[in-house]
């Protein structure tokens, strides 16, 4: 599990409980390994430290994003594009989930069912883009998923029942999406996506491979 904000946190407390797995192991800056997104090579040692562990590795679940911070917001219009904001957010939406995949995919097993799932963005989605803004945002998240499709290719030709997909969790009650939580829109607990987004793992057959889900185990147009 990688990633110590809600979403990635909730998943691990899940995974945890619901005992699929004999081991669950939480990864991220602050970790044992510690797996920093924008350097590689505490990446690679993440992945070496994981790899040696006991028993083959059936699920690796990436739940790193970035959306805003204090000095960058999403931007309502071209004018605001700035390139120091579009740099940061393919950083650490597109480049950095794309080395994960680089050094975790190899550590899944070459036979039976194992999953690699990134957790991406609807607003990612070129063809459902009718609201337009959100440039950085919605670029980055439109790279992480050609990356995930691309990778997912590559890693049909050597581990035929592996699935490499990208999920959309939904709006969910975090620091992420806090500022930019709209009155009606529905809102999860991170408790309530992770067991949405489990469920839909859970459910993913070799078929899916190369795909694009939403938290209810529902096709998004790429």
């Amino acid at each position: 599990m990688i990633g110590t904000g809600g979403i990635g946190t909730a998943l691990a407390q899940a995974l945890e409980a619901s005992s699929a797995f004999s081991d669950v192991t939480l990864l991220g800056r602050r970790t044992d390994p510690a797996l920093e997104l924008q350097d590689q090579e505490s990446i690679a040692r993440s992945a070496r430290a994981i790899g040696q562990g006991d028993g083959p590795i059936r699920l690796v679940i990436d739940a790193t994003g970035f959306l805003h911070d204090s000095v960058h917001t999403p931007e309502r219009a071209l004018r605001e594009l700035t390139p120091d904001h579009m740099a940061k957010a393919f950083a650490l939406n597109a480049i950095g989930p794309a080395l994960i995949m680089k050094h975790y995919l190899p550590l899944l097993p070459r036979e039976g069912k194992a999953v690699f799932a990134t957790l991406s963005a609807r607003v990612g989605s070129i063809g459902d883009n009718a609201l337009g803004g959100w440039y950085s945002y919605r670029a980055s998240k439109a790279a992480l998923n050609q990356l995930t499709r691309t990778a997912a290719i590559e890693l049909r030709r050597t581990r035929p029942h592996a699935i490499c997909c990208a999920l959309h969790p939904g709006t969910v009650a975090t620091d992420l999406s806090a500022p930019f939580s709209k009155q009606g829109l529905s809102i999860q607990q991170p408790h309530e996506a992770a067991e949405k987004l489990l469920a839909v793992i859970d459910r993913l057959r070799f078929e899916d491979n190369a795909g694009f889900f939403d938290q209810n185990g529902l096709p998004i147009t790429w």
